[in-house]
């Protein structure tokens, strides 16, 4: 397991990174689009010149490290180096048609997957949402925390679909959080999405795809930021909630009704 000072050398690296992604994201003035697996999976050059930049600094910072990218896969590291997740553009959908909600996501986890450190900016508020285990969330360097509601009612639940798809489960959850007047919104990127629930402004968050990419950082802060996540470490492709402490039995509810997260713990 890396050290403090090892984490906070690494935080400094990342944060630095995200500044320059975040300015990168709002300079881009025209970019190319092409397509990846389907039409709703696109990648641009904006994604690709990020993604590039933070790999060539994370490997001469970080020499023996592995690095997984959205858009050029795995680089293995050493023995049991960490591995850092780089999501360059998360929300690129958004991006590219000009809407102003997508995030730059990077993290580091242990050789056993256990995350470390994650840095989540979101480059059109001037947001930056950081942790390092166990030394709670910051936004912009300042302690945030889970919202201190009780009940999902009157209150915001944020989610993604599967790329232009619902996930199995998603609109029997839909249903019952519109019976319970929680209001939903799909805003297009995982990882700002999910540290909403951090700052405390969602109470709680969901996503039927868990991706180490875009997730893994998320789920750090918004776990040091107190809240509640089933299961506490996904797998890749499974389904995560995320909620505030006291609203979690209510969440965790609604989740298995709707037949998701079954064997959550």
């Amino acid at each position: 397991m890396e050290t403090t000072a090892d984490l906070d050398r690494a935080l400094r690296v990342a944060t630095e990174l995200a500044a320059w992604a975040s300015e990168t994201i709002r300079g881009a003035r025209t970019t190319a689009v092409r397509e990846k697996a389907s039409p709703a999976d696109i990648v641009t050059d904006t994604d690709e010149a990020v993604e590039r930049h933070v790999r060539e600094v994370l490997g001469e910072a970080f020499p023996g490290y592995g690095i997984v990218g959205e858009e050029y896969g795995t680089t293995r590291g050493v023995g049991s180096a960490p591995t850092w997740v780089v999501d360059p553009v998360d929300g690129t959908s958004n991006f590219a048609h000009g809407i102003g909600w997508c995030s730059f996501s990077l993290g580091l986890a242990a050789a056993d997957g256990t995350p470390l450190l994650g840095v989540v900016a979101d480059p059109w508020r001037d947001e930056t949402f950081t942790a390092i285990r166990g030394g709670g969330a910051h936004l912009n360097g300042v302690p945030v925390h889970a919202a201190d509601h009780t009940t999902l009612t009157g209150h915001l639940f944020l989610t993604e679909w599967a790329a232009h798809a619902h996930w199995p489960g998603m609109d029997t959850l839909l249903a019952e959080l519109a019976a319970r007047h929680c209001t939903v919104r799909v805003m297009g990127s995982t990882a700002l999405s999910l540290v909403q629930v951090a700052a405390g402004r969602a109470t709680a968050a969901a996503i039927g795809e868990f991706h180490h990419v875009d997730a893994l950082p998320a789920l750090l802060i918004a776990q040091e930021a107190g809240a509640t996540a089933l299961p506490h470490l996904p797998t890749y492709n499974e389904p995560l909630l995320l909620t505030a402490p006291g609203t979690a039995e209510e969440a965790a509810g609604l989740w298995r009704a709707a037949g998701v997260g079954a064997c959550a713990t």
